[in-house]
């Protein structure tokens, strides 16, 4: 079985100077990426003041509106403020057996969650993880651990996991954990020398050789590595960021898409 992912922080669906709507072609593009799982991050759940300010303000949340007729959706809300409320959310044009949202806020200025659903394919049950990390290096590794305990809690040994997310992790201090932890590759580390985490722990006043993921922001010139695609029980054969003007026209983050095959 072969399946087309994506990973995507929307940046709410407005652009990232004068906050112009951007869902409608969002959702345009989105489509056209043909994909059958997409990780979304940064989802207007709702949003009063666009939708009162902009007449082509979709009446749906966004997550809703993103899946349209061709996908099914779960969303899992972590940012709640007077007018509305963001979040991950998941489109999937297979089943969504279950979903559930777990709070990994790290401090009360920065809410964010991990979005966690079960999506029934027909060859396997594939369990699928939404993250969006905060921006300090503190609070990421706390939030890597939820992952991981969460990880550990909901997907049997071996079962096939996928993890999508806007890591802000532009060093790289993350993918040491959770590859050792849980067994995942990230999709641009295949077949890249394997940094252990004992490596990692020593790695001070040594170079250690250790693959990088690719660079997603921002979109119009990508240079920090914030976004990532971990998985387990697929080989990944081929993955690649999206650039050029309609990228950068979207979102401050470009996506990535991937074709995976299960193992």
């Amino acid at each position: 079985m072969k399946l087309r992912i994506a990973t995507y922080n929307i940046h709410k669906g407005v652009s990232s100077f004068g906050g112009r709507p951007r869902i409608l072609a969002l959702k345009q593009a989105i489509d056209d990426l043909g994909a059958e799982l997409v990780f979304l991050q940064e989802v207007q759940g709702r949003h009063d003041l666009h939708a009162a300010r902009h007449t082509q303000w979709p009446s749906q949340a966004q997550h809703e509106f993103l899946a349209g007729v061709s996908h099914h959706c779960a969303y899992g809300m972590n940012a709640v403020y007077d007018h509305g409320h963001h979040g991950n959310a998941l489109l999937s044009q297979f089943e969504i057996a279950s979903s559930s949202n777990r709070d990994v806020s790290d401090h009360a200025f920065e809410q964010r969650g991990i979005l966690h659903c079960v999506v029934q394919t027909p060859a396997v049950a594939v369990y699928c993880y939404v993250v969006h990390l905060g921006l300090f290096a503190a609070g990421r590794r706390r939030q890597t651990e939820g992952l991981i305990e969460t990880i550990e809690a909901s997907a049997p040994p071996g079962a096939p996991v996928i993890i999508g997310g806007d890591f802000n992790d532009w060093r790289n201090h993350l993918s040491a954990a959770l590859q050792s932890r849980l067994g995942v590759t990230e999709v641009f580390d295949d077949g890249a020398p394997r940094l252990r985490l004992a490596d990692y722990l020593r790695r001070k006043g040594s170079r250690v050789p250790k693959a990088m993921p690719a660079r997603t922001f921002p979109a119009g010139l990508p240079l920090l590595r914030l976004d990532r695609i971990y998985v387990r029980g697929f080989a990944i054969e081929s993955a690649q960021v999206l650039h050029g003007a309609l990228w950068a026209g979207l979102s401050d983050h470009a996506p990535i898409v991937a074709t995976l095959r299960l193992s």
